[in-house]
């Protein structure tokens, strides 16, 4: 029945959303200890992928922001509470470790670790082998935005 083919087609399309905001989720370390990420997928998963990112970050105070959506979850380490935030536009690229919508400062380590993470993948990166079309097919370009090595900007 083409009902039950269209909402089987939805649900696996939402579990692989799923599964990509488990993997390619990046956080980024704030001077005050707190772990922030910002995404934005296709589809409502943050309440999908919470007890993921409790169980595997329990000892860390997170924040995961869903910027199409404007809402995020956050752990203060003892349970997770869905959040608003006042923002009209947030910024993805922390300018020199600050945020300007949340008034938020990365930690100098953070800082200095993005640095090294990208001259780490730069100093890799053999120009003659690079095939794109191979990798976008493994990862999209829609998730190189989450990953340091990958930064745009937007």
């Amino acid at each position: 029945h083409p009902s039950v083919l269209a909402i089987t087609q939805w649900t696996k399309k939402v579990g692989r959303e799923k599964h990509r905001m488990e993997a390619f989720i990046r956080f980024k370390k704030t001077k005050d200890e707190l772990f922030l990420s910002l995404v934005r997928p296709d589809f409502n998963v943050l309440p999908l992928i919470q007890p993921h990112f409790k169980r595997r970050y329990q000892d860390q105070r997170w924040l995961i922001y869903d910027e199409q959506r404007k809402f995020g979850l956050y752990y203060d380490l003892r349970e997770i509470h869905e959040v608003s935030l006042e923002a009209s536009d947030v910024d993805r690229n922390l300018k020199n470790g600050m945020s300007q919508s949340f008034q938020l400062e990365l930690d100098e380590q953070e800082v200095l670790y993005d640095q090294l993470w990208k001259d780490y993948f730069k100093s890799v990166n053999i120009t003659e082998r690079q095939n794109i079309k191979l990798h976008v097919q493994y990862l999209p370009k829609r998730y190189w935005r989450y990953l340091n090595e990958k930064l745009i900007e937007y």
